[in-house]
């Protein structure tokens, strides 16, 4: 199988690397954090890349690419651990609404999204739903032709900022059915809407929302609205991974710089066997995550079956790795490594929210379980 990436992937990964490395450095970037996690001059900046049209289709003004293309941004996006919620926007809610948003919400929303003019995001999570998916005490109830949603959705990304939301709800069955689940638009300016915004711990911002039999339009009805949540799903974990591999090649690089700079009796502590060790056991891990990210990523176009249990296997090595990595950049640091000042902290936050996301590595470990054969694939 060839897995070089073609002259034309190469020329975005170049684009997105120099607009990270001289638009978007640790100062600034630093600077966004500190202001709200949130900038509006670097999503237009990113918009004007291109980038927001990246999975949208090109009849509605997009570029129309895959899933490795996609990889390839969010690689460099997470070097520069960039908290503006670019996947969340141009990847998982453009997929959904060009997949299975009627016409009419396509023609409305996809241009503006990849124009960069409007943020549409997934709000899916509620409180106890531990990751489930398919627990969805939100509802929806459809009178006179007019849908409204009630219930509330937690840690939506810039929920108190982004112009409509995809929210699945409850239209029939009991909390923790996957029939019965349907997908809506809800605009944020819409009545019953309410917000209430927060940074999260790696800088970027969330917000509670709540909606109040507030107006919505239907996406995709209670036979498959489960199926059409899962799949986005599966396209955030991607792009997590994605994000993940370039947020840890950074860091990796990050550590190096120091054990190569750091001295220690005279000479640098680099060149100590021990720590030469835990940089080499560093080195395997992001290896083992990146083969794992390009793994998830084609993986995309499977059958929903062998995507499920793709996506899950990938965050698993996903999660062990950012967890390894990131601790072990910070112990080969010491004090520094957690200050607000460097860098390298702000690389584990990150990649800790990341292990969290869309399911943490306990969850997927089940779900792998779950979806395992009898022979577990040992046996043929």
């Amino acid at each position: 199988m060839d897995f070089d990436f073609t002259d034309e992937q190469e020329q975005l990964r170049d684009a997105v690397k120099k607009w990270v490395a001289k638009g978007y450095d640790f100062e600034r970037r630093r600077g966004i954090v500190k202001s709200g996690g949130f900038s509006r001059e670097a999503w237009g900046e990113m918009a004007e890349l291109g980038l927001m049209g990246l999975a949208v289709p090109e009849a509605h003004g997009g570029m129309g690419f895959g899933p490795v293309e996609a990889m390839v941004v969010m690689e460099e996006l997470g070097r520069g651990i960039v908290v503006e919620p670019y996947a969340a926007v141009a990847l998982v809610a453009a997929n959904l609404l060009s997949q299975h948003a009627p016409q009419a919400v396509q023609q409305a929303w996809l241009p503006r999204l990849a124009a960069g003019e409007a943020m549409v995001v997934l709000a899916h999570q509620e409180r106890d739903a531990r990751y489930v998916l398919r627990h969805v005490t939100t509802t929806a109830k459809e009178q006179g032709g007019q849908w409204t949603v009630s219930g509330a959705k937690s840690v939506v990304p810039v929920g108190d900022q982004a112009d409509a939301y995809l929210v699945p709800a409850r239209v029939s069955g009991s909390v923790d059915d996957a029939r019965g689940i349907a997908l809506l638009l809800v605009e944020r300016s819409a009545a019953g809407v309410s917000t209430r915004g927060y940074p999260t711990q790696d800088g970027a911002r969330a917000a509670e929302v709540r909606f109040d039999d507030a107006p919505a339009t239907l996406l995709v009805g209670p036979d498959d609205g489960f199926f059409a949540l899962e799949e986005a799903a599966d396209v955030a974990i991607a792009a997590g991974c994605a994000e993940a591999v370039g947020a840890m090649d950074q860091l990796f690089a990050v550590t190096v710089d120091y054990l190569n700079t750091r001295k220690q009796f005279g000479v640098p502590i680099g060149t100590f066997q021990a720590l030469r060790h835990r940089v080499a056991d560093m080195k395997m891990q992001l290896e083992l995550a990146r083969s794992m990210s390009y793994f998830a990523t084609l993986k995309l176009n499977d059958a929903p079956a062998q995507r499920r249990r793709a996506l899950s296997q990938a965050k698993v090595q996903l999660g062990q790795s950012m967890r390894y990595v990131g601790q072990q950049s910070i112990q080969l640091h010491g004090g520094i490594g957690v200050t607000d000042e460097y860098i390298a902290g702000h690389y584990f936050k990150r990649l800790t929210c990341l292990e969290m996301s869309f399911g943490d590595t306990l969850h997927h470990v089940a779900e792998v379980c779950a979806r395992m054969q009898d022979t577990a694939g040992v046996f043929a």
